[in-house]
């Protein structure tokens, strides 16, 4: 009789800080048959919050070792996840007009093993369906107006309903989404925004940010929530401009900074890397 194949999978839990986490955790896996591969710890003193992620390999059935994790996360109060590794996730790319942060994502995801699975593009505006076609990837041209944006949200979660999506990525998707979606996708949702947060929220912050003279400008990746701009950050990054610089040479380099800070921010949920601490996250690299 043939041994079973190895799964290779990735635990990411969080729960109360207290001894014994670690030791019952991999106690658990070990149990199973499982080789721990990768680990990583954190525990957070000023919310009192433990963090870990594992990656194991094991023989065991999955439903198996679910049911021992689950165990131990009674025990402990934990919020888990168990996925296999590198499993593409089931990703719906919004966008509006401005192509490079799609462009992008769809590029790595073919070329370059960005673990995401498109199921579909939508926007608000038509004009970046040549860019999803060349892709293969479903386009869905979703209008929005101050009339309409009810029947759009509803067209949109309809979307991640029939295609069981798992993250929602808005490359450069030019409207607020309602708190009502906001709440319904909490923790699936990662936004890049022009600009290294907090400094210059809402419109043009390039030409806000020339105006005042900056050095250096930057892209926040961050999980979408109520309120505007708010959200956890899960990467961030800058780029160094000078007087020299005009606003058209500040967008060109700042674009560059947002394909690259949402693609890390993308990858990182995707491997589930990413846990959420409060506002902030804790990022596993």
């Amino acid at each position: 009789m043939s041994a079973a194949p190895v799964e290779h999978l990735v635990l990411a839990l969080s729960c109360p800080d207290r001894p014994g986490i670690v030791h019952a955790v991999s106690g658990a896996l070990a149990e199973h048959g499982g080789n721990i591969t990768e680990s990583q710890q954190f525990g957070d003193p000023s919310t009192g919050l433990f963090f870990m992620r594992v990656q194991v390999e094991t023989r065991a059935p999955r439903q198996e070792v679910e049911g021992a994790l689950a165990a131990v996360a009674r025990e402990f109060d934990m919020t888990w996840k168990l996925d296999e590794v590198g499993r593409p996730v089931r990703t719906l790319i919004m966008a509006s007009k401005e192509a490079h942060c799609l462009v992008d994502l769809l590029f790595r995801q073919r070329f370059q093993g960005l673990p995401i699975d498109v199921v579909g593009v939508v926007a608000n505006h038509p004009d970046l369906e040549p860019i999803a076609s060349f892709y293969g990837a479903p386009f869905h041209h979703i209008p929005v107006t101050k009339e309409t944006k009810r029947d759009a949200e509803q067209a949109l979660l309809n979307l991640v309903r029939e295609h069981d999506v798992e993250l929602v990525v808005l490359a450069r998707y030019m409207q607020i989404l309602s708190d009502e979606v906001c709440t319904e996708l909490a923790g699936n949702v990662i936004n890049i925004h022009h600009s290294f947060l907090p400094s210059f929220k809402g419109a043009r912050p390039y030409a806000q940010a020339h105006t005042r003279g900056v050095k250096l400008i930057g892209a926040t990746a961050h999980y979408v929530t109520a309120d505007l701009d708010e959200g956890p950050i899960i990467e961030q990054d800058v780029e160094r401009v000078t007087h020299a610089d005009d606003v058209a040479e500040m967008v060109a380099r700042g674009q560059d900074v947002e394909r690259r800070v949402l693609a890390r921010a993308v990858r990182w949920h995707a491997e589930h890397r990413v846990l959420l601490d409060g506002q902030r996250t804790v990022v596993f690299p």
